[in-house]
């Protein structure tokens, strides 16, 4: 189904990012940066602490084939889900960027302070009670978060796309939360448990996981990561 509310898509780009989590509430030195490498040799090159990766990938048939896979696989099996984990759906087209953000950030409220009365903080408070697919309808009449993701729209290193582009490309957050490094991504039905992880095995932990999507697509250069870390 074609979603009836689009915005313009978000650039990978850790500058406009961390801009635009200013422009959302968070506080103190918490930065977006680029991850260079998944490879394990290169993960300390990442700034510490890191509470998320945001994932860019590309949607192509292996990855669709592969999803249907998993959620059959979970319709089977099942999966443990901690009841404490922020998740929304996606019912705007191209929020990812900006639902991406939402997860990373509302998964670390024990480490990110967000500014009194900001658009973050007020969207969180409204839809604390809200489940997954309220809080993404919610999303679509937030006119504070949508002046705020056009803005940061607007900035980058290309050219902004408009709404309406055909667009391949996804984000997704993975975040650790209570013993699990889970996968958040508004288009599936539900978080995803990728297995144990912590504070201290995160980063190697989503790193593996990112490598799994581009083992997926081996001919594919379009995959983008960004940490979301505490720069002081």
């Amino acid at each position: 189904m074609v979603p009836a509310i689009k915005w313009r898509p978000l650039e990978s780009n850790p500058k406009t990012m961390s801009a635009y989590i200013k422009a959302l509430g968070v506080t103190g030195s918490w930065k977006f940066t680029d991850v260079l490498s998944a490879d394990p040799a290169l993960l300390c090159m990442i700034p510490h602490p890191c509470c998320a990766f945001i994932l860019l990938f590309p949607i192509t048939q292996n990855y669709v084939t592969y999803c249907e896979q998993e959620k059959d696989s979970i319709r089977k099996d099942g999966q443990q889900i901690c009841d404490n984990i922020f998740y929304m759906k996606q019912t705007i087209g191209n929020a990812c960027g900006t639902i991406g953000v939402i997860h990373a950030i509302a998964n670390a409220q024990d480490k990110i302070v967000l500014k009194t009365d900001s658009p973050l903080l007020n969207f969180m408070d409204k839809v604390k009670r809200f489940n997954p697919a309220q809080i993404g309808a919610a999303l679509e009449t937030d006119e504070l978060f949508a002046e705020a993701h056009t803005d940061a729209a607007r900035e980058g290193q290309t050219a902004p796309l408009s709404a309406d582009a055909p667009l391949d490309l996804h984000f997704v957050a993975l975040v650790h939360k209570e013993g699990s490094l889970y996968e958040l991504d508004g288009r599936k039905n539900y978080p995803v448990n990728h297995g144990d992880s912590s504070e201290q095995s995160f980063v190697i932990d989503a790193a593996a996981v990112c490598r799994q999507f581009m083992a997926r697509d081996p001919g594919e250069m379009r995959f983008s990561i960004l940490a979301l870390s505490q720069m002081d």
